[in-house]
């Protein structure tokens, strides 16, 4: 199903780390691929740099985090999970003795596990030595976990941003569907949405599970799907099926806690400012969206991993855009 397009804006200058600067050089200097304004359900904005077009599949890295929950969220609705369940109550044979037996579903969703495997990302080659380098390396995702049980903090204590609890809640999902992550995503969220494109998700091997916490690619067309699908507080039903129920979308839009750059959290959703939902992931992946303005953006990039405070900044721009209609 294809967007209506009506190329009615053209962003000129935007306010970077205090100053003015031209949108074109503020593309420039994030290393920006895709880049869409949707407003009011019709693209208003769209460009492509270094190559990329409408229909080159880009990399979602951590805002794929937010496909899982959607998955998550459909599951508790159907009454299969709540998330009160410890995650060993679904699959037990990764019981440890200890407290990380006690982390729930919940604990996964809002990033308060307390797993001890930390998102900090050195850079050059010692960085591959650390435990979130290899999870994303992985060709046996279950052997690195049974192996990365160790907890730094006791569940529902601390919140800390880590990969490795969507990647536990990707495996519920699996385990309780009895189908492949991208087999039930497909089916039950990307073709009942309308995706224009077909997507693909990385797994640790052929044959193997998806990498739930970082590793989902498609079009920058359907990121601005799903970015949509956010500004429905009512959720979302298509055709009778229901993708998102009122009270998995109350969820994801309402901050339940605080992680980095003090931006508010809730089930794999950040909330950059008051009212206002963002899928983020690493190297400058955006899907802004902003209920009172009825606008998504979205914003794929090849950012070096040790950007600064490119994120703070971006999501800055982002919301002067979302806000000069």
């Amino acid at each position: 199903m294809a967007w209506s397009v009506a190329n009615s804006e053209t962003p000129t200058v935007v306010t970077w780390d205090g100053e003015k600067i031209s949108f074109d050089e503020f593309l420039s200097k994030t290393n920006t691929n895709a880049f869409i304004i949707l407003r009011n359900g019709e693209i208003t904005f769209e460009k492509y740099l270094n190559g990329k077009s409408k229909e080159s599949r880009l990399p979602s890295y951590s805002a794929a985090k937010t496909m899982t929950s959607i998955m998550i969220g459909q599951l508790i609705t159907a009454g299969k999970l709540k998330e009160s369940d410890t995650f060993v109550s679904i699959l037990p044979e990764f019981k440890s003795g200890t407290s990380f037996d006690k982390v729930s579903i919940q604990n996964l969703l809002d990033m308060q596990s307390g797993i001890g495997v930390s998102d900090n990302y050195p850079t050059g080659p010692s960085g591959w030595g650390v435990a979130i380098a290899q999870m994303y390396a992985s060709t046996d995702l279950n052997w690195f976990l049974k192996n990365n049980r160790k907890m730094a903090q006791e569940p529902g204590t601390h919140p800390e941003y880590r990969s490795v609890d969507t990647q536990l809640l990707g495996m519920v999902i699996h385990k309780l569907t009895g189908m492949k992550v991208a087999d039930y995503f497909s089916e039950n969220v990307w073709k009942p949405i309308g995706a224009e494109y077909d997507a693909f998700w990385n797994v640790d091997h052929v044959g193997g599970q998806e990498k739930t916490f970082c590793c989902f690619n498609a079009a920058a067309r359907d990121y601005a799907r799903v970015g949509q699908m956010l500004l429905n507080p009512a959720g979302i039903k298509i055709n009778s099926k229901e993708i998102i129920s009122p009270m998995w979308m109350k969820r994801l839009t309402n901050p339940v806690t605080t992680l980095d750059h003090n931006w508010g959290y809730s089930a794999q959703v950040w909330h950059p400012f008051p009212g206002t939902t963002m899928l983020l992931g690493l190297h400058g992946q955006y899907v802004y969206t902003d209920p009172n303005y009825q606008v998504v953006i979205v914003k794929l990039s090849d950012e070096p991993t040790d950007n600064g405070n490119f994120e703070e900044l971006t999501a800055a721009v982002l919301k002067e855009i979302s806000e000069q209609n």
